[in-house]
């Protein structure tokens, strides 16, 4: 009979103290960290549901993790594979990355290059946009201050910088009124170098609205999460913003990108605020399947260590399971 090992720790470590998410502070960013062992082989996961916007909590996640350990423990017995079905989707996308780990589906290379965040000064992006390989690309959040504001900023950088490309994310902030106030600032030229606005409305139709009347390109991420979304080829649609913790298992996130990438739209593997575990995961999934396109990991920064593994040419301290910032579960 097959030998089946498994232990499921929880961290919890300090981030940034400006970080709002949903008008809220997030200070200490907490999860759990899965390993299952079978044979000689073993595969780690992260789950770690995203505050104000996952729909379990962290109870519920690692009641509902620790449940799916012991049955897939005694599905052995029988000679079963167990299924993810119905999992949360931080427990599904956690376990099917330390199964994929475990069946050495997950390959090794990651792409660990990072779409820079836009501040207000153009000379400090410029300096790290010259050391950036590939495509010079960076993003803005907007929504949080005045429209006009947002569309000034961003006009100021596409200025300042003629070879860069900006994503940005509204997060369904504006009605469209105040989305239509962002896009005035924005110069006719320059609207061609937005590779997409996620979002930029309360709703979809209201973001379509947006998208016609601007020319400039959207990006579909909660909307992917609604339940009877459909993904298909729009006008002025130009990407679809992949948050695994939110979605679900890498199987169910994998389909997705195909399915983006048969209608012509660029698939973006992005965090949600994972630790350096979870990070590095996303960058091998990106290099996996999107290996062209610069994905959105760039939240470590966030962070005031690295939990288990290394995120590529960062400084922070590491933790490992002896620290007391993880705690043992089972």
């Amino acid at each position: 009979m097959t030998i089946r090992h498994y232990n499921l720790y929880r961290y919890s470590i300090p981030v940034d103290s400006q970080l709002i998410l949903r008008d809220r502070f997030l200070k200490r960013r907490e999860g759990l960290l899965v390993r299952i062992q079978c044979q000689d082989n073993e595969g780690w996961g992260e789950i770690a549901p995203l505050p104000g916007f996952s729909e379990e909590s962290l109870e519920m996640a690692e009641i509902q993790a620790t449940q799916w350990l012991a049955d897939w423990d005694e599905a052995r017995t029988r000679n079963e594979k167990l299924s993810l079905d119905g999992l949360y989707p931080s427990v599904a996308f956690g376990l099917s990355c330390a199964l994929a780990e475990l069946k050495g589906k997950l390959n090794a290379e990651g792409n660990y290059h990072t779409t820079p965040l836009c501040y207000g000064d153009p000379d400090e992006l410029y300096e790290e946009l010259a050391h950036l390989s590939g495509e010079k690309v960076a993003k803005i959040k907007v929504g949080m201050y005045e429209a006009n504001r947002d569309g000034l900023i961003a006009d100021m950088f596409l200025e300042a910088i003629p070879e860069l490309q900006l994503r940005l994310d509204a997060n369904r902030r504006w009605s469209l009124e105040k989305a239509l106030l962002f896009a005035a600032k924005i110069k006719q030229a320059h609207r061609a170098r937005i590779q997409f606005l996620e979002e930029p409305c309360k709703t979809p139709e209201l973001s379509r609205e947006f998208a016609a009347q601007t020319g400039i390109a959207i990006a579909w991420d909660e909307s992917l999460r609604e339940p009877d979304f459909q993904l298909k080829k729009e006008p002025y649609l130009a990407a679809v913003v992949i948050k695994p913790t939110l979605i679900g298992s890498l199987e169910r996130c994998i389909e997705l990108i195909k399915k983006a990438h048969t209608l012509g739209l660029k698939a973006v593997v992005s965090s949600s605020i994972e630790s350096s575990l979870g990070l590095t995961q996303l960058a091998r999934m990106a290099q996996q399947y999107t290996p062209n396109v610069t994905p959105g990991l760039d939240t470590l920064d966030l962070m005031t260590y690295q939990v288990l593994r290394p995120w590529k040419g960062s400084r922070l301290p590491l933790i490992d399971l002896d620290s007391e910032l993880i705690t043992r579960i089972i």
